[in-house]
This record gives structure tokens, sequence and C-alpha cells, in this order.
């Protein structure tokens, strides 16, 4: 999945950031039925409702292709998809369709770093060297898996690394790639000593991976299949290479504009080897759920995994947000709500948004095969619909 830089801080900082954490309730403990407050869903929400048309005007004009899935305490309120998942073979997108998660996995790498915490065997003040090598002392000794979580490493983007786009579609299996770009990686330079600045990192997050394959023993893909996802019952959702996603037809390919045409084309020819994430909308309103019922982490670990750290920039546009990089999730708060989750997008063809409220019980996931653009307005008015209510 080509994601890039750029676009994923777009819709970190903007309307689609989706998250946040200072709970009034611990993180992750739903309230006591009896101190639960039973508000009407808004009728902006629901089928119909001024959300619903957005999404159907959008649709019909070709700006968004892809599914959302709302819900409240596990209920569905809304579920619409749209476009095609393969053009090519007239596939249409169904509530079934998985689509790339872009860094909204992220999420995933999270979790695994902070259940192996839980069980003692990393700690999050750990230097990276305690777990890889090949990197000088100054990132050996003084990164941090926290700094690594809170993008305040230092790091940058192996996908802006010089050289990369000149050998990414030479990669043939999962391990070359994986070699390749630990290269790239390690041959970085900090932009700032760890901890004093903050700066979106790629890179921080695929040794995050590598960290989570050296301690658990486990590929980390293979990891996350057995200990999230299938722990969240999500079906399945899982990562997938290039080859699977031409053949297979669950799975959504990604569309986009080359630079100076008017139609979208297939972007498997522009899609790197590595299994990207995916998933179904049901399937991630599921780890939202298992992630702040507390069946993926204990409370202690789902506190400390959703809590913020750390302050973003105002976002721009009318909703007055105050959003915090967390231990991967991002914690935002509107009025007196607060809500956790992530976005992302890939300019060559992936849009994804997840954001959950375990005060009120709200779960939204939306999912686009179109690039981040296509879904903007949805995050934002979901929101505002859900706090006013």
């Amino acid at each position: 999945m080509t994601t890039t830089r750029r676009a994923t801080l777009r819709l970190l900082g903007t309307a689609s950031v989706a998250a946040t954490a200072g709970l009034a309730v611990p993180a992750g403990r739903p309230r006591p039925a009896a101190a639960q407050s039973s508000p009407r869903v808004p009728a902006g929400l629901r089928p119909g409702g001024e959300l619903d048309r957005l999404i159907a005007d959008l649709a019909a004009r070709d700006v968004f292709s892809g599914s959302v899935l709302i819900t409240h305490r596990g209920r569905t309120v809304l579920s619409r998809s749209y476009g095609m998942a393969d053009k090519a073979r007239q596939v249409p997108i169904g509530p079934d369709t998985l689509f790339g998660l872009a860094s909204v996995a992220k999420l995933f790498v999270a979790v695994a770093i902070a259940q192996l915490a839980q069980r003692g065997t990393l700690s999050h003040l750990d230097p990276i060297g305690r777990h890889l090598d090949g990197f000088p002392a100054e990132i050996a000794d003084r990164v941090t898996v926290h700094h690594l979580l809170t993008h305040t490493s230092g790091l940058g983007d192996f996908y802006g690394d010089p050289g990369f786009w000149d050998v990414v579609r030479t990669w043939t299996s999962v391990r070359q790639q994986t070699d390749a770009i630990g290269a790239f990686v390690r041959g970085e330079t900090l932009a700032f000593p760890p901890g004093a600045g903050s700066r979106y990192s790629n890179s921080a997050y695929f040794l995050l991976e590598r960290i989570v394959e050296r301690v658990s023993g486990q590929d980390y893909h293979d990891y996350v299949g057995e200990h999230i996802f299938r722990t969240a019952g999500m079906g399945n959702a899982g990562f997938y290479t290039v080859p699977q996603l031409r053949t297979d037809r669950r799975i959504a390919h990604g569309y986009y504009r080359p630079p100076g045409s008017t139609d979208r084309v297939d972007n498997l020819d522009t899609q790197m080897f590595q299994p990207g994430a995916f998933a179904t909308c049901a399937q991630m309103e599921r780890f939202a759920h298992a992630l702040w019922e507390e069946r993926l982490l204990d409370p202690a670990y789902t506190r400390l995994t959703l809590s913020p750290r750390l302050p973003m920039p105002p976002p721009p546009g009318p909703d007055p947000l105050t959003a915090f990089t967390g231990y991967g999730p991002i914690a935002t708060v509107a009025g007196d709500h607060w809500s956790y989750g992530h976005s992302g997008g890939a300019t060559n063809g992936a849009a994804a948004d997840l954001v959950f409220y375990p005060d009120s019980g709200y779960v939204t996931v939306i999912l686009s095969n179109y690039e981040p653009e296509s879904v903007r307005g949805i995050p934002g008015l979901a929101r505002r619909l859900i706090v006013a209510g």
C-alpha cells in the first residue's frame, strides 16, 4: 500500500481524525448498565438522514466508492456500500468487501506491542537495540518503544527515502521486501533527538513490527492473525499480497487518477508486494469492541494503549477538536465526548477511518477504494451528529 506521509498527516489532522482518551470511565471498561443513559440515536445518523444523504450524493458523483458502517451499542444504525470492488470484472462493493486499511493497521501494531508488554516480554522503555541490531548507538541506545509508538523517535518515512521507489518493483517475496525496507530504515538519520520533537513515521511502525517478530518468535502477520484477528472474531480479515488481490473477488481494488488524467485506473501495477492489511467494516467494528471491552488487553494495558500522550496541532475546520497521539490510537475530545481510533489513506486508492466512543457505545467505520479525499466530510459529519446526540 503506497501511503504518503503527507496524505496520512492530512488525514490525522483533519475531520477524519478518529480517536481519543481521557475517559470518564476507565478506558475499555463500559459503564454499568444502570449508570448508562440511553440517548435516542439522532435522526441524522439513521437511514435517510443527513449522513446517509451525504454519502449517497458523494457516491452518485463518483467521489466516494466504499462502505460505511455506524453502530450503537452493537446494533447497526447505518450500513451503506457503493461502487465497484473490481471494475474490470464488474464486482460490486458490498458489506463483505475487504478494503485496504492503510495506516489504520497501525492499531494492530500497537495492540501487539501492548500484549507483549503485558506479558512482561518487553517494556515501552526498551531501547530498540535491545531487540534489533544494525543501528548506530545514537539510535540503538536512545530510541525506545515509547518513541516509536508516539512518532517521537526522529525517524522518518521509508516511502520517502532516496532510491526507495527505484527498487520497490523488483521485490518478489515478503522476506526480500522486509529485508530491503529494513536496510532503508537502518540508513536513516534522526531528524531530532528522540523525544525532542514529533514526526509521523512509517519507519517507526515498521520497526515495531520487527520487534513483535523478535520478541514473540512469530512472523508479524501470523502473530496478528492469531492474537488479534482471531480473538476479536474478525473472520477473513488478514494480510494479502498483490497476487491475491488479482484473484480474490472479495478484495476491493484501489483506484486513482494518474497525473493529467480524469479517469481512475486500477492500482495493482503500483502496489508493493508486501502483505497489506484488509478487512470489512463489520470486522473493524468487532475489533473496536474487542479493544475497549478488554478482550485484547487487560484493563490496565487497555487504558495504557488508549490514553493520550502528546497533543497534536489543532485540526483545521469548524469542529472544536482536541487531539492527542497515544500508544497507537489517536485520542480526540469534542465537547465532553472522547473517542479513539485512527485514519489513513493512500494516494493510489485507499481511505480508511475508524472511530469508537466507549462512553456512548458508537462505532463508525468508513472504508474506501478511492483516494483519501473521497471520504472528505463523512467522518466529521458523523462525529458532529454523535456528539450533538
